[in-house]
């Protein structure tokens, strides 16, 4: 992947343990809100009112989404190696993610993604979510490339499965060498 995930497990118990709060009553509400808020239904304001701060924090709102956002960091070889495939002109590339629309326009933006991307299928444009057929089906749909002509990149096997059985190539990206090796192997180098 590109970057780390914006709010994924890891990021939320970053965020838990730096602002000391109650891990199960947050995931409990996380829980209940995460669709909508991924799907893009409800805002990060709206999303943070209702799994921090329903109640009267020490810290402000501007200090944890500040947080949130720091959490957002590049893998600079990978973003590197994307750069170059969208460069050389030889490729279409699109993504497909699961996101909130204030981080997934943060994460465009700060980290130059439209350079490297002609298309974003983000969740929270589209109301789909991966593992969803529909979000896969849409891209195909919207780039009018065949199926077995596309290869989706993942760093999570559920997720692969759906493009798989509608014919895509699949990736399970582990780290960078081990992404530009099964790329080559389907014909896919700088």
């Amino acid at each position: 992947m590109l970057l780390t995930n914006a709010w994924d497990r890891t990021q939320r118990m970053a965020a838990l343990e730096h602002f000391r709060l109650d891990q199960e009553e947050f995931h409990d509400r996380h829980e209940m809100v995460v669709s909508s808020f991924e799907r893009g239904k409800i805002t990060l304001e709206e999303y943070l009112d209702r799994t921090v701060f329903y109640r009267t924090r020490p810290f402000t709102k501007d200090a944890f989404r500040d947080f949130v956002y720091s959490l957002s960091q590049p893998f600079p070889e990978v973003l590197q190696f994307a750069q170059g495939l969208s460069d050389s002109g030889k490729y279409f590339m699109g993504t497909i993610n699961n996101e909130s629309r204030e981080l997934n326009y943060y994460r465009i933006e700060k980290y130059g993604l439209r350079k490297i991307f002609r298309l974003f299928i983000s969740s929270c444009f589209v109301g789909f979510r991966k593992p969803e057929k529909d979000i896969y089906r849409l891209a195909l749909e919207t780039t009018q490339v065949p199926a077995q002509e596309c290869c989706f990149i993942d760093d999570r096997s559920l997720n692969l499965e759906i493009a798989a059985k509608l014919g895509m190539h699949t990736i399970e990206m582990q780290e960078v060498g081990q992404l530009q090796a099964d790329l080559a192997k389907l014909g896919v180098s700088l």
